[in-house]
């Protein structure tokens, strides 16, 4: 069983930061997740860290517990050329790009997350998809969203990716609300769920378990 998901906290947005500002990926240490959105925010930069909660059911009790969809990483709205105050932030790593070259996030991507984690659908974290059947959703919440088909013998998932980071988060969707775009290409089938979360779980992601509800929220805004 899945749980739905909502939003927590609201976004910062100072006169001072231009809406128009491009979203970059800011890396930071472990668990510091929370802590860095929060101090962004304080500065005023419009942040957030995408969560989902894995409840645990165990013999004595019921553990909820949130996890981050984008382990190590918070999504902020700032001016590389003024980052100074960005990276003195404790907990902060660095802003992703290659070398020298920091690379924005596109707004699409950053659109499709929120909109999942503000639709109340069971979501989860998935393993990055290159290849399947594209589609768009076209009723419900989650109606304009595009992202990649997959099915887990009669349960279908939407897949939306942020492409820089590698990483995925797919929504349980009913099938009659989605229309193909384009000629499917390999579109993934997965033998079960389980499967299909553990091979999205590098090092720093938890496997998935069986006996585990997960939602997904926000922190910070988004």
């Amino acid at each position: 069983m899945f749980g739905g998901a909502h939003m927590e906290g609201t976004p910062a947005k100072p006169e001072s930061i231009k809406q128009e500002l491009p979203w970059y990926a800011v890396r930071v240490r472990s668990n510091f997740e929370r802590a860095v959105c929060g101090s962004l925010r304080g500065k005023g930069y419009e942040s957030c860290v995408p969560v989902y909660c894995k409840r645990s059911y165990r013999s004595d009790r019921i553990k909820d517990v949130d996890l981050p969809l984008f382990r190590g990483y918070v999504f902020s709205r700032i001016d590389v050329d003024h980052r100074l105050s960005v990276l003195l932030t404790p907990g902060v790593v660095n802003v992703v790009g290659f070398g020298n070259v920091f690379i924005p996030i596109p707004e699409r991507e950053i659109a499709a997350v929120q909109a999942v984690v503000r639709s109340g659908l069971p979501s989860l974290p998935w393993p990055f998809l290159r290849e399947g059947q594209r589609v768009r959703i076209e009723h419900g919440s989650l109606s304009g969203i595009e992202g990649l088909l997959v099915q887990i013998r009669n349960e279908f998932r939407v897949v939306v990716s942020i492409a820089l980071l590698q990483r995925s988060v797919s929504v349980e969707i009913d099938r009659s609300w989605i229309r193909p775009i384009g000629p499917a290409r390999r579109r993934p089938v997965a033998e079960s769920r389980e499967s299909a979360i553990n091979a999205a779980c590098m090092p720093m992601w938890e496997p998935f378990r069986p006996g585990i509800e997960h939602s997904a929220v926000l922190h910070g805004g988004l």
